[in-house]
């Protein structure tokens, strides 16, 4: 099945009111476990490699990973640029084969923010690629991508109406009080606000950070018009467990596959949770 563009799978999840997880991925083993997940749960899935991941791996290999994975099952994928900062990142994906891509101008004035976020618009529409925006910056790191505590600030209810107005992107990630890696206490997301921004905004909204936000909150969210939620961080902490514990049980270990398969086994599980937390479990069109 060929990657599907995040704009759509957002549209499915509009007229039913669920999310649709977007997981990171930057090896074979993650990939799999994403794809695993999604079939398992009959769920449409979103792919996601950041400028870290594919700094890491390369962006041909992780689009081939990609590729054969979405070929190997019958729920719907969508492989996604996470934080992209640049035209040009954002162009070299969208020709390699991504079916949405991110442009985080976030951390530029309001219409600077607008007229990258544009420029990026225009190509990949023409592309029939998604295109995700951000208003607001969410605390935290994100691969190579770092901002403290002083430097974040939430989304304006009606900068984010003219945003989209004057954009045209497909999705909007907003910052609501969640944060990138892991929360030093429990996360209070200012649902108000949120609710501000769905009245105002006419484009599916994003939720960035939400690794460690407790279940009745991301179900809140949803409730009241998230339809993109990222995960990461929790995926990471279920791998690298797995991995410390087959290492220190099997000191002597050589073989990486009798490593990496359990801990890729771990990554499935919170998958699967986080699909059936989103409510986008046993809504894949097949």
């Amino acid at each position: 099945m060929p990657f599907v563009p995040v704009g759509v799978l957002l549209r499915d999840a509009e007229e039913q009111g669920y999310a649709v997880g977007a997981f990171n991925c930057n090896n074979m083993e993650l990939v799999q476990a994403i794809v695993a997940a999604a079939e398992a749960e009959r769920s449409p899935v979103i792919l996601q490699a950041s400028q870290g991941a594919i700094k890491y791996a390369g962006l041909a290999y992780l689009v081939a990973m990609a590729r054969a994975a979405a070929r190997g099952v019958r729920v719907p994928v969508a492989l996604h640029l996470d934080h992209g900062t640049s035209f040009e990142q954002a162009v070299r994906c969208v020709a390699a084969g991504f079916s949405s891509v991110m442009i985080d101008g976030s951390h530029l004035p309001l219409e600077e923010n607008i007229a990258l976020t544009r420029r990026v618009v225009e190509v990949a529409r023409a592309a029939g690629v998604s295109v995700e925006g951000e208003l607001g910056r969410i605390m935290g790191a994100e691969d190579e991508i770092k901002v403290e505590e002083r430097e974040a600030f939430f989304t304006d209810p009606a900068e984010a109406r003219y945003f989209v107005e004057r954009t045209g992107v497909d999705s909007l990630a907003v910052s609501v009080g969640t944060a990138h890696g892991r929360y030093q206490g429990e996360p209070r997301l200012d649902f108000e606000r949120l609710s501000r921004i769905k009245e105002l905004v006419r484009v599916p909204l994003v939720l960035h950070g939400a690794s460690g936000v407790p279940e009745e909150a991301i179900r809140e969210a949803v409730r009241r018009g998230v339809r993109k939620i990222n995960i990461d961080t929790e995926i990471r902490e279920a791998f690298v467990g797995a991995l410390r514990r087959e290492l220190g049980a099997h000191p002597q270990e050589i073989d990486p596959r009798k490593i990496l398969g359990p801990a890729r086994e771990a990554a499935v599980e919170v998958i699967r949770a986080k699909m059936r937390l989103f409510g986008c479990a046993g809504k894949a069109r097949v």
